[in-house]
């Protein structure tokens, strides 16, 4: 129950403060960032990132089938993986959720 709060709590901060940032084109001077934070996401969602998600869930799920790693422990490692490579769905999420919120 604490930790749902916890959650809910954050998933409202999250959400108010993008009802009054909603424009409709970047700032000015804002491409050479955004140019660089489109390169850090397709870094972190290529192939190579792919391909490193793949061994570490295959590596771990082996781990806990043997019994050298914990259970819970290993069940964050593929809950990590699922939120690097679902955050591009969830930030849209939120910024409908907030935007319907008017």
């Amino acid at each position: 129950m604490k930790n749902l709060f916890a959650y809910s709590v954050a998933a409202a901060t999250i959400a108010l403060p993008a009802r009054a940032q909603t424009m409709g084109s970047d700032p000015a001077g804002s491409s050479p960032i955004i140019a660089a934070l489109q390169w850090v996401q397709g870094t972190l969602l290529g192939n190579l990132a792919t391909a490193a998600a793949v061994i570490a869930v295959a590596s771990v799920g082996f781990m806990m089938l043997t019994g050298r790693i914990e259970w819970r422990r290993g069940l964050t490692v593929v809950v990590g993986c699922f939120i690097i490579f679902g955050a591009v769905g969830i930030v849209q999420g939120l910024r409908t959720f907030a935007s319907g919120m008017h």
